[in-house]
């Protein structure tokens, strides 16, 4: 029982951690890369950055003039102890972050807005990325998004595209036409490193194999390459004979090792090879701590 408590703390400790350097990070990358370079991103950041420049109203104060009253729309609808407590923690942690890195707006760690994109793009992904990694949130239009589908049952995917688009469509009307690209650019590399961040560099990929030749197949692969493989049962299409499918998962080193030993079994069998984003368990990683 007092392992189990243990586990739990550390991993609470993890979490807010965790939501604690991507506060840091993202604050870091707006009023270091995005804000002096009138480069905008999505969501409320992106927003802070065009009334910045049009009123002059400090990021800091935007991100809590959105984010006060989307948090208590969302205890109120959403609900949550948990979540109550984790978002008005990200939401304040962000805020103190912004208002504590605000000098770096004066000394931009670069001045040329395609590498503006580009750097910002890395930051803010890897930020969120660690944000999302503790199960948290920093408030902001994805929380919006979220009580959208709440009440009208529309997907927030559709809520945030909306959003999104419309706040690049002003920084091409505000600034100019070439912040559109640069914004683009900006969200294309945030989006890259955020699927980085959460799925990892997986070097393993899954490999399917239809073959006749079931037991040699199977002996061949655990006992030659030592990996584990589940067998499945597929029907054919065209004949509708019930043929085996193999499932093996390797390391991307193995896959010429893999693929010759399927030859040698059976030159006739069909080989699917693809990647496998993320894999947990024994001969890859570990299993997170719950």
């Amino acid at each position: 029982m007092q392992d189990r408590i243990d586990v739990r703390r550390n991993s609470w400790i993890r979490e807010y951690l965790l939501m604690s350097v991507g506060a840091l990070i993202l604050s870091i990358a707006v009023n270091w890369i995005f804000i002096p370079n009138k480069t905008v991103t999505g969501g409320v950041s992106g927003i802070g950055i065009l009334l910045y420049y049009t009123i002059g109203l400090p990021i800091t104060y935007s991100q809590l003039l959105f984010n006060i009253p989307l948090f208590i729309a969302g205890v109120k609808w959403l609900g949550g102890k948990t979540f109550g407590v984790k978002t008005l923690y990200g939401i304040l942690t962000l805020t103190f972050f912004l208002w504590l890195t605000e000098p770096l707006i004066h000394h931009p760690l670069t001045t040329n807005p395609l590498l503006a994109s580009i750097y910002g793009g890395l930051t803010l992904g890897l930020a969120i990325g660690l944000v999302f990694r503790a199960q948290g949130s920093t408030g902001g239009t994805d929380l919006l998004a979220r009580l959208f589908q709440k009440a009208t049952g529309v997907s927030p995917g559709v809520l945030l595209l909306f959003i999104d688009g419309s706040i690049i469509a002003s920084a091409g009307i505000i600034f100019n036409v070439e912040r559109i690209l640069y914004a683009l650019i900006s969200l294309f590399v945030t989006s890259k490193t955020i699927d980085f961040i959460q799925q990892g560099f997986s070097q393993a990929k899954l490999a399917y194999i239809i073959s006749r030749h079931d037991k040699e197949l199977q002996d061949a692969v655990l006992f030659n390459l030592n990996r584990g493989i589940t067998r499945l049962t597929g029907v054919g299409g065209y004949t509708g004979e019930e043929r085996p499918i193999f499932m093996c998962v390797v390391q991307q080193s193995e896959v010429s090792k893999l693929k010759n030993l399927v030859r040698e079994v059976d030159p006739q069998a069909f080989v699917i090879v693809t990647d496998a984003h993320e894999v947990l368990g024994e001969g890859f990683t570990r299993l997170p701590v719950p």
